[in-house]
């Protein structure tokens, strides 16, 4: 009898990874929008109906996608920490940072799913907040080491900043000056937007050598959340 349930959970998962990339492929050929179901039962030669069996929705699909993509991301940015492990602080920082990069040109499908245009009619539920914090977290870990280190330096902060900074720090890093918090929230959009702007194409004629670029524009953001 458990030899029937460990087959019947082997082929679950089997065709589990089988759905979910079709659905991939699909993105690269039709865009997340476009994603459908049926269309996926379609090519894998399932009824349509047995593809709700494995996800109810096609936003339960998009879910598990997102997450995947989320998931695969975080995984590239906590290798290149670990291997950077010996390394000064700020040398860290940029190592996740050109991680994120490497991984969002390799992944441009997946990137755009997870930081591109919203899909209209799906609202990503909080169970991909996990994964989608992985690379925050591996960041906030590289400020907290420095902080231990002696080697970080809170950047200044207006008054007027200093409620909302702090509302910041008490959230997600309170053992992190309210100073820093501020600048690491706006070094994490700035690094996403660069990002963003390489992979969907912004930078044509604008930024030739990109990888020195974004290798000095990373250095820049270590500088701002007081990494010295």
């Amino acid at each position: 009898m458990s030899s029937t349930r460990g087959a019947r959970a082997r082929a679950r998962i089997e065709v589990t990874a089988a759905i979910k990339e079709e659905a991939r492929r699909q993105l690269v050929a039709e865009g997340a929008a476009k994603l459908s179901l049926r269309a996926v039962a379609r090519e894998l030669g399932m009824a349509s109906s047995a593809i709700y069996r494995y996800f109810p929705s096609r936003d339960d699909l998009l879910t598990a996608l997102i997450i995947d993509a989320y998931d695969s991301l975080g995984e590239a940015a906590e290798a290149a920490r670990t291997q950077a492990s010996g390394e000064p602080p700020a040398r860290r920082w940029a190592a996740i940072c050109e991680a994120v990069r490497s991984w969002a040109l390799a992944h441009p499908h997946e990137y755009a799913l997870i930081y591109g245009t919203p899909v209209p009619g799906y609202t990503a539920p909080s169970t991909t907040i996990p994964a989608a914090s992985r690379v925050a977290l591996a960041l906030i870990g590289i400020l907290r080491e420095a902080r231990q280190e002696s080697r970080l330096t809170p950047p200044a902060l207006p008054d007027e900043l200093t409620p909302e900074a702090e509302r910041m720090a008490a959230e997600f890093a309170p053992d992190l000056p309210p100073q820093v918090a501020v600048a690491l929230v706006a070094a994490w959009a700035e690094l996403f937007g660069l990002v963003g702007f390489e992979v969907f194409g912004q930078f044509h004629r604008v930024v030739e050598d990109r990888e020195r670029f974004f290798r000095h524009a990373a250095a820049r953001l270590a500088d701002s959340v007081g990494l010295t």
